[in-house]
């Protein structure tokens, strides 16, 4: 498939500029197609590693079913932003990933993909082992091998 390129060029970011956004951003959006062939998007927490990025989910729900009928999805995130000295506008960051996403089955992935999410959200001290011993067989994870990524540093004036 041949992506297309961005019409913005000059606010076009690089590779390694996109993925210091993705290590650090606290949410995203992922967009599927969803029931009827309306897109469905769903804010989640993430992590990003080894170029690929992971969420965890339910073991059922609209997410999952969508996926399991098309497996291509996007997924954009922003960073928080600048804003200009005593002014409105800011200076916006964001990503959009392209590629397909799937279920892990492997229990060595999952604990691993597991183990990120929680040293990206949980606090210093907490139980991470202990909450994916107590977890895993109630939870999924996906990981969203990505085919094409894009980034864009937007200035509002």
């Amino acid at each position: 498939m041949a992506f297309r390129k961005m019409r913005r060029f000059g606010q076009q970011l690089e590779e390694d500029e996109c993925e210091i956004i993705l290590k650090t951003a606290r949410r995203g959006v992922l967009a599927v197609q969803g029931d009827d062939g309306y897109p469905y998007a769903i804010p989640l927490n993430y992590v990003y590693g080894d170029g690929r990025i992971y969420f965890h989910c339910a073991t059922t729900g609209h997410k999952l079913d969508a996926i399991a009928a098309c497996d291509k999805c996007s997924f954009c995130v922003m960073d928080e932003g600048e804003q200009e000295p005593d002014d409105w506008w800011y200076h916006v960051r964001s990503v959009v990933a392209f590629g397909r996403i799937c279920r892990l089955t492997n229990n060595e992935d999952i604990t691993a993909a597991l183990r990120m999410l929680g040293a990206k959200y949980f606090p210093r001290g907490y139980d991470t082992e202990g909450d994916i011993r107590k977890n895993l067989e109630r939870v999924v994870v996906l990981q969203l091998s990505i085919e094409h990524m894009t980034g864009k540093h937007v200035r509002e004036k």
